[in-house]
């Protein structure tokens, strides 16, 4: 499976495995929103000549498997969609009508992972990891009682 892709110079296959949360890890990311912030995301990766090639959405967190070409860094592509989706969700959301400056919806930071011949095994992880977690808060429910 070649998944080489072209610049004008440049031949590549660059993809990363990026997870980052809400500020203080809010359960936030359902309903409405959760729809929307998926388009939205796929719309901005691709201003950046990206690709999510996989992408989970989970309440408190957000799983994508990207392509990103080599003439940007992962921290330029990240840094452009969480701060343009930060815009959107506070003018969509919370009733911002002005620019957003001075609240945080993203927390600072991000996972990043370099993803080579494992390229299904992560895009399998992703698929899955909604099952997972609730898996995993059934079995806190059970300790709990």
């Amino acid at each position: 499976m070649d998944d080489t892709q072209s610049l004008c110079h440049t031949k590549w296959d660059c993809k990363y495995h990026i997870v980052w949360i809400p500020k203080c890890r809010r359960k936030v990311l359902f309903g409405r929103i959760r729809k929307d912030l998926g388009d939205l995301l796929h719309s901005l990766a691709r201003q950046k000549e990206c690709k999510i090639l996989e992408g989970h959405l989970q309440p408190d967190h957000i799983h994508i498997l990207i392509s990103i070409p080599p003439k940007y860094s992962v921290a330029q592509v990240i840094g452009f969609i969480k701060g343009k989706s930060a815009i959107y969700i506070a003018r969509m959301y919370l009733g911002q009508k002005k620019n957003y400056s001075g609240m945080h919806f993203w927390a600072r930071g991000y996972y990043v992972s370099t993803v080579g011949a494992d390229e299904e095994m992560i895009a399998n992880y992703i698929r899955g990891q909604e099952d997972e977690d609730k898996r995993l808060d059934q079995l806190t429910l059970l300790t709990e009682a």
